[in-house]
């Protein structure tokens, strides 16, 4: 095999890349950054794009020139931007390693284990009128769900769902009916244009056809009044809305009004405080006998 010399990145030669930026390239950089910090999680190359085309920076056509500007902003460190920075679309880590170093430092591991067994949570939704989950077509936009929702589960679709996909969830359908005995809502938000509705057609299409629980699946977002009460702009293909064109507070306030039309989120607090005493109890009770067997 050919030995081939890779050329190192030097931090000369970063400098001389960033000494070529444009002023407006550099506004445009830290302004980006300021969004990046202005949520409490990560957010998507797409999502941050929305800001600043929505604050005049940008034309829509412009998304492949911003996504090459922030590729060098991170991989050269530039001030504030690393790697990480951005929240990956489409991809992550299957993590199949790790453990403890040497047995002594397992015997701490195992006394934790050993306690953390008394954290049983209380399901919340054996006392609620309805069974309620999250459906949402922006993969990107996890950390957005999460942020805003608590004790719910999340179900992202990253686009068109596959058949395997939509089966599991199909399947799981039955098993939370089976386990809850009430009525089932799913909440539904994706991009307000043809893709966006065609998608959710189909996969309630499929998991109607595979499941035997009846369920609501209710469009939460977007929808065109939502698009006229946030003004949001066209998408940079030029067809339709965006739900990662929203802002983080009108996020906010589309995921909370939908959620609280369904359940009681002041039931999650009181099943959560009855989960701590009960917890707490327990942790005391094993700590005092875990330890006499740690002295042995």
């Amino acid at each position: 095999m050919a030995n081939i010399k890779r050329k190192q990145p030097l931090k000369g030669q970063i400098r001389t890349v960033w000494t070529r930026l444009r002023p407006k390239e550099k506004a445009i950089l830290e302004r980006a950054f300021f969004h990046v910090q202005s949520v409490p999680y990560k957010v998507s190359l797409r999502w941050l794009f929305y800001r600043l085309y929505q604050e005049g920076y940008y034309s829509k056509d412009a998304y492949s020139r911003f996504a090459l500007l922030l590729s060098r902003a991170r991989h050269t460190l530039f001030q504030e931007w690393r790697p990480d920075t951005l929240e990956d679309e489409t991809r992550r880590v299957i993590s199949r390693t790790g453990g403890y170093e040497n047995p002594e430092q397992a015997t701490d591991g195992i006394v934790e284990n050993i306690l953390s067994a008394a954290d049983i949570p209380i399901d919340h939704f054996y006392y609620q009128k309805n069974y309620l989950e999250l459906w949402f077509e922006a993969k990107a936009m996890i950390g957005q769900f999460e942020y805003f929702t608590r004790e719910i589960d999340l179900v992202p679709m990253g686009g068109t769902a596959s058949i395997p996909f939509k089966w599991e969830l199909a399947q799981r359908l039955n098993k939370k009916a089976e386990r809850y005995g009430k009525n089932i809502v799913i909440l539904y938000f994706g991009d307000e244009d043809e893709s966006g509705h065609k998608i959710k057609e189909t996969i309630e299409l499929d998991v109607r056809s595979w499941t035997k629980t009846n369920f609501d699946l209710v469009w939460c977002g977007l929808t065109k009044d939502q698009v006229r009460k946030y003004k949001i702009p066209i998408s940079i293909k030029g067809k339709g809305y965006q739900w990662e064109s929203l802002s983080h507070e009108a996020a906010g306030e589309i995921i909370g009004a939908a959620v609280e039309r369904y359940i009681d989120l002041a039931l999650i607090d009181e099943v959560e405080t009855e989960a701590m005493k009960f917890a707490q109890n327990w942790r005391e009770r094993l700590e005092a006998i875990v330890n006499k067997l740690i002295e042995r």
